[in-house]
């Protein structure tokens, strides 16, 4: 198999970052080039156009790479759903719970199987394969049975590029150490170096450079730069920071609330590339200031969630919000906790069967969780009762555990292809609630949103912005940028010549 892997000495090194680059560069070079990661764990999740699951991160480094994201780019994903459970969706569908201990025993020669697997298919289906590693691959209490980093680069048998982060401090000490951690043909496979996340003047680590490359015999392919404000979503949501896009003085001022069990926070990722919009990440009350729009994003965790909003003074808050004429926008498990009452009925989200909570009753509505996960494509239009303007189409996805009745007298958000009514339009639109994931990244009805918003603050409206033709913009403007970087010619030198080298 054609291809290289990305491997960090720790996390958040900048692995899915790098990969997303790669794809980008040879997919500019006229190649069929593909991402892969055998195993994610992130809530942050992306679904293909068949209405399956994978980690967020493969389905951008898709994009980046111009190919449809599918299931075998991704085949496990764990998803947390407290400190020690995770969700394990397998290639594509949820299939179980886990705890840590019970994954790694009743789950290593199936993972391994379907890695194998998948694998396969991208030898037969892609030119070149830009494998993602996570964490460290030395982390010796669970290297016994890894799934996702030095036994992936076996089973694909291709070269490693090891990169660690000079932010951090201790840039040589832990390539050193990871270096001497491996066990000698783990060392072996690590054919060059990459040090990331580089503030200043490059030169200056020049020497650091040479010393690398003497101490070690393997060649360092580049140093690159910290990338600000880069507008390509991350893995997960260890990449979040409390105001990441908050640049200057912005005329709208959104609060996205940050539970503990946050998921698919890329729904706001189109507003970063608004110019007068900024996104705060806010995990307490006194972070709460006066936002223009609340949004209430996805859980994995919607009880536990909930609750720690009650318990944490967010509650009144956010009643007090909407009661002074605020905007407020809730996501799937966002949209959940909105209601009356939440039932528990199988146990699903807490693992207590019927357990009970009250809902911040911003809407007329209860949800009823069920016992299995939906994942679903949605395609619809706004609903011909609420005072919506035009016949745009809205398409996204849903996945949640749970079902919402909302009172039949309230309106309904959007009208789906199947002809079911979805969600709910209340208080001309300043409360909106919906399963359907992705909406914002609809330009027509995120510009729409936003002008209702800028209206009421006596501000003009302002024109529709692609999100799409930016966003291809800003691949290649990250791929070039670390291109300028990297000796990329060696680097494809060392993909194309690793089998006649072994």
């Amino acid at each position: 198999m054609k291809g290289i892997m990305i491997q960090g000495t720790g996390s958040d090194v900048g692995k899915s970052l790098i990969a997303t680059a790669f794809c980008r560069l040879f997919a500019n070079e006229g190649l069929k080039v593909t991402p892969f990661k055998s195993q994610n764990m992130s809530n942050n999740s992306y679904v293909t156009v068949d209405g399956k699951e994978i980690g967020r991160a493969q389905g951008v480094q898709a994009e980046a790479a111009g190919m449809e994201a599918n299931v075998w780019m991704n085949p496990i994903l764990l998803k947390p759903r407290s400190d020690i459970q995770s969700e394990v969706v397998l290639l594509g569908e949820a299939v179980e719970t886990f705890s840590g201990k019970d994954y790694r025993e009743r789950f290593y020669d199936k993972g391994l199987e379907v890695i194998r697997t998948s694998l396969h298919y991208i030898k037969e289906n892609f030119d070149v394969v830009v494998i993602e590693g996570a964490g460290s691959p030395v982390e010796i209490n669970l290297n016994d049975r890894e799934l996702v980093n030095m036994k992936v680069a076996e089973l694909a048998d291709v070269p490693v590029v090891l990169v660690a982060d000079i932010e951090r401090g201790g840039v040589f000490a832990s390539i050193i150490g990871t270096l001497e951690l491996l066990a000698m043909e783990e060392r072996n496979r690590i054919k060059g170096l990459i040090i990331n996340k580089f503030r200043g003047d490059i030169q200056l680590f020049q020497d650091g450079v040479n010393w690398l490359e003497e101490n070690t015999g393997i060649p360092v392919f580049g140093v690159l730069p910290h990338i600000d404000n880069h507008q390509i979503d991350e893995e997960d949501s260890l990449s979040l920071q409390a105001e990441p896009y908050q640049r200057g003085n912005r005329e709208i001022d959104i609060a996205v609330i940050h539970f503990p069990y946050i998921s698919n926070y890329s729904d706001v990722e189109p507003f970063f590339y608004e110019e007068d919009v900024a996104v705060r990440f806010v995990k307490d009350p006194s972070e709460f200031g006066k936002p223009d729009a609340v949004i209430l994003p996805d859980t994995k965790s919607t009880i536990q969630d909930l609750q720690m909003i009650k318990n944490n003074g967010f509650e009144k808050l956010l009643v007090k919000y909407v009661q002074d004429g605020g905007f407020i926008f809730g996501i799937s498990g966002g949209y959940q906790m909105m209601g009356t009452e939440i039932t528990d009925e199988f146990g699903g989200d807490t693992g207590i069967i019927g357990c009970n909570i009250k809902g911040l009753n911003l809407i007329p509505a209860r949800t009823f969780f069920r016992d299995a996960t939906e994942t679903v494509r949605s395609n619809g239009h706004y609903h011909l009762r609420t005072s919506l303007k035009g016949n745009t189409t809205i398409t996204g996805y849903e996945i949640h555990l749970g079902r919402t009745e909302v009172n039949a007298e309230y309106k309904s958000f959007l009208m789906l292809d199947d002809g079911k009514s979805e969600g709910y339009y209340g208080e001309n639109g300043r409360v909106i609630g919906t399963y359907v994931h992705h909406l914002f990244h609809s330009d027509e009805w995120r510009n729409q949103w936003l002008n209702h918003i800028r209206n009421n603050k006596s501000l003009p409206s302002k024109s529709v912005v692609n999100t799409e033709e930016l966003k291809k913009e800003r691949y290649d403007r990250l791929a070039n940028n670390m291109k300028e970087h990297l000796d990329w010619e060696k680097i494809k030198d060392m993909v194309n010549s690793w089998e006649s080298e072994k």
